[in-house]
């Protein structure tokens, strides 16, 4: 394969390297792509003339690692690679109609789901989304109902023997003011969902564990609603560590406030939804999140 005046790759090539990068090791990336190890080779080999820059390192040992031009391309190798799946994934597909109901806390809506609706809207264009805003509980009690056909949940309301997907977990975090510092009061103010809200039980848990004095001074189950009185320096909230929106910062551990601990963010399914396009759109939430927090700090 020839490199034209347009500088085309195979994606081919770059599917080879980045199963090399992934795996650390030629054999492993060649059992993958159902090839012999000298086969993958020679497509690292013909990649590399054609950028005429080293993207692997061989070690001792067998073992592989990237250079600075390797870094930089496996993270475009990897949108290269998902695009091509996707178009594929797109024109082969048999066309899709009807509604899919989606429920979702606005904690995560903003962060997430314009993602998620642009790329499903671009593989099933003929299929529409009703998403539904509202906290964790009444969503769960919808989903139930079935009045919903997916929800994402905040882990620590689901119930027992209900199948679910893990889309993220990590870091609650406390925030505060980027102008005001509200968190240094005694009793801090903090707002704060309703009282079945898991990551109040969160706050709460580690304010009286550590006898740090609180008061509850705003309440509402939207995060819009807890976010006002935190932006205008009245009060402390808290927040996944990958969902900080503009106008409040993290506080760093220990200024004031006890730790939180981890939170997840739940992906389930009604007992009875509409298939096949709820799995679609499950699909593409999955493929969202991770390529969302896949993405660099400051990105």
């Amino acid at each position: 394969m020839s490199m034209d005046m347009h500088g085309n790759l195979d994606p081919d090539l770059l599917r080879a390297f980045a199963y090399i990068a992934e795996e650390g090791s030629f054999t492993r990336a060649a059992e993958r792509v159902g090839r012999t190890q000298s086969a993958v080779s020679m497509q690292v080999q013909r990649l590399e003339a054609m950028l005429g820059q080293r993207v692997l390192t061989r070690g001792k040992g067998g073992s592989v690692s990237l250079t600075p031009h390797g870094r930089y391309l496996l993270d475009r190798a990897r949108e290269v690679l998902a695009l091509n799946e996707e178009i594929w994934r797109t024109f082969r597909a048999p066309q899709m109609h009807g509604t899919v109901r989606l429920g979702t806390p606005d904690d995560y809506a903003l962060r997430y789901i314009p993602a998620v609706l642009r790329r499903f809207a671009q593989t099933h264009p003929s299929v529409d989304v009703d998403v539904t805003c509202s906290s964790s509980s009444p969503l769960l009690a919808k989903l139930k109902a079935g009045e919903l056909d997916l929800a994402l949940i905040s882990e620590g309301h689901e119930p027992a023997n209900w199948p679910t997907d893990l889309l993220w977990r990590g870091q609650l975090v406390w925030i505060t003011s980027e102008k005001y510092s509200p968190h240094r009061l005694d009793p801090v103010p903090v707002a704060l969902a309703s009282d079945d809200c898991s990551w109040r039980r969160a706050a709460v848990r580690a304010l009286e564990g550590t006898g740090r004095r609180y008061r509850i001074a705003y309440t509402s189950e939207t995060q819009a609603g807890t976010l006002t009185p935190v932006i205008a320096g009245l009060a402390v909230t808290i927040a996944p560590i990958t969902a900080v929106p503009p106008g409040v910062r993290v506080l760093p551990p220990g200024d004031s406030l006890p730790p939180l601990g981890d939170a997840g963010i739940l992906l389930m399914r009604a007992r009875e939804p509409r298939q096949p396009l709820t799995d679609a759109l499950a699909t593409h939430i999955r493929d969202t999140f991770r390529a969302e927090l896949e993405r660099p700090a400051a990105a």
